[in-house]
């Protein structure tokens, strides 16, 4: 049990990065795509279900952020991630921000995916 939702986890969670790669492309280039009906909610979908399953596993395994110095840094990064992706994909006033917020919301996520497969708040 623990590794099928492991395993899905990951799995929406790169669907997660893919998806928010591809919307900060759409951004930069085309931004009226980013209108489209399934654009705007297949995001949701997706995330509901990576915070459904990391939860899952959270709970199966008894890790708490409180006793898990990793997984609390995943959380806080996670709040820096949607603020930067929510600037980079809609509150942004100039492209200038918007790429700055984009870039800066990815290299977030990359902090995230590292920290959970190493399990160490300063993996660099």
């Amino acid at each position: 049990m623990y590794l099928a939702l492991k395993h899905a986890h990951a799995g929406f969670a790169y669907l997660s990065i893919l998806f928010f790669f591809a919307r900060g492309g759409m951004m930069l280039l085309r931004p009226a795509w980013l209108q489209a009906r399934p654009v705007r909610i297949l995001p949701h979908v997706i995330d509901t279900l990576l915070l459904a399953l990391g939860v899952s596993v959270a709970v199966l395994m008894h890790y708490s952020p409180l006793s898990q110095p990793w997984l609390m840094a995943k959380i806080i990064a996670l709040f820096f991630y949607v603020g930067f992706g929510t600037l980079a994909l809609r509150r942004g006033r100039t492209p200038a921000v918007r790429a700055t917020a984009f870039a800066a919301a990815l290299g977030t996520v990359m902090y995230i995916v590292v920290v959970a497969k190493t399990k160490l708040v300063w993996p660099f």
